[in-house]
């Protein structure tokens, strides 16, 4: 079978037994190079992509994906979930209410953001109910003022079921400075363990008593909590549902409350991807280094390729084929393990706390118990097509060079 003359001799430099054997060791550290560097790219973001889905997974599935308000508390909340669920990106509504205020248990206070839920409809936008440790959302009655709190509001309290504690939240007056607090008794009912700073700053009770607490009509509730198919599309499908119930409705969503968090996770994301690039780079640079070096050890060859008829730049394609291929193979060894390793990295890292009898992540530090891990299709091929490209550049400076020799003066003293 014919094949280009640059990549019949480039592909038999890269297989030969070279009489340098420095220079072959130099080249194998190029391959070795690029492998663990992509190797350790492709671990490093799937981890990463892993702790953002679980960080998504717990603490978007809590906190409302979007809400849809008016500037009057809602009297037939009905409608506006109706309208809502037309919407085939819509998964659930529920009435929903919202308020501030401070826990106070035997003279210690914490500040706490208390959200009203219909126990009944709150699996349908919440995934908080999975997250529970003691007691059941249905325990939270209409009337009965229980509260569920998170676990490491329970544990600094020392709370558990049945426990009574005091909410405290301001409510505007004709006193002077125009706000008085206002006291309410609550019942710990249940307590959930989501696994992040929600564990210490949100309580759950019936929306019914959050509206009694607001001093709103019976049945009236603030807004309508929705939950969407694509988290990313809140924005967009809440504004759009606010603007066909009419004038006098407005919209929320997660951006405003949980969007800086995920935008540092994104940046941590892209600049970790960038220093571990630095990696596969240093093994570009030793793949100029073999290069340089077989261009001086292979002047007579390149000569004699001239002086039959060879021009310059099927010379520089024998020396390009041939630090391509170095690229390629370190590549694809990196790419294979390192699938292999992000497909199982939650498994190494069991195995490894059972070898050494030491627990890796432990859940009362850390959110997570296990090492998450997410594999992308999309990461895997921007690395390896970062790693290809740096190989690639890194062999036009030898090649560039080796299209230079001049025939004469590399002969002159063989």
């Amino acid at each position: 079978m014919f094949r280009p003359l640059s990549i019949f001799i480039g592909s038999r430099y890269t297989r030969a037994k070279r009489r340098n054997h420095f220079i072959s060791f130099i080249s194998l550290t190029s391959m070795i190079g690029l492998a663990l560097g992509v190797l350790a790219m492709i671990v490093v973001l799937s981890v990463m992509n892993g702790f953002q889905q679980e960080m998504s997974a717990r603490i978007l599935g809590t906190v409302p994906h979007a809400s849809i308000s008016a500037r009057q508390p809602l009297d037939d909340w009905q409608a506006v979930a109706g309208v809502a669920r037309k919407h085939p990106e819509v998964l659930g509504a529920a009435p929903f209410a919202e308020l501030e205020g401070m826990l106070s248990y035997r003279g210690a206070m914490q500040p706490i953001q208390l959200q009203g839920i219909e126990p009944a409809l709150e699996a349908q936008v919440s995934s908080v109910g999975q997250h529970m440790v003691q007691g059941r959302l249905d325990d939270l009655q209409a009337g009965e003022y229980g509260v569920v709190i998170g676990e490491i509001t329970a544990r600094r309290f020392q709370l558990k079921v049945g426990d009574k504690l005091a909410l405290i939240v301001p409510e505007l007056s004709s006193v002077p400075g125009g706000i008085s607090p206002r006291m309410q008794r609550l019942n710990v009912v249940g307590v959930f363990k989501v696994g992040a700073e929600l564990d210490s700053s949100l309580a759950l009770i019936h929306v019914a008593d959050a509206a009694q607490i607001q001093r709103l009509a019976p049945g009236q509730v603030p807004s309508v909590r929705l939950r969407l198919k694509d988290l990313y599309q809140a924005p967009q499908l809440s504004a759009a549902i606010a603007g066909e119930l009419g004038e006098g409705f407005s919209a929320s969503d997660w951006t405003l409350t949980q969007g800086s968090l995920f935008s540092a996770m994104k940046m941590e994301k892209t600049m970790i991807g960038l220093l571990l690039l630095l990696i596969v780079a240093v093994a570009a640079f030793n793949i100029i280094a073999t290069l340089i070096m077989v261009v001086a050890d292979k002047g007579a060859d390149i000569a004699i390729l001239r002086t039959l008829g060879a021009t310059p730049r099927q010379i520089m394609g024998i020396f390009m084929v041939q630090g391509s291929v170095i690229g390629l193979v370190g590549t694809s060894i990196g790419a294979v393990l390192g699938v292999l390793a992000a497909l199982n990295v939650t498994q190494l890292v069991g195995w490894v706390e059972r070898l050494s009898g030491q627990q890796v992540l432990s859940s009362d530090v850390y959110f997570v118990s296990n090492l998450p891990s997410q594999l992308q299709g999309t990461d895997v091929l921007l690395i390896c097509g970062a790693a290809l490209i740096l190989s690639f550049l890194a062999t036009l400076y030898p090649s560039w060079r080796a299209a230079g020799i001049q025939p004469a003066e590399a002969l002159r003293y063989e």
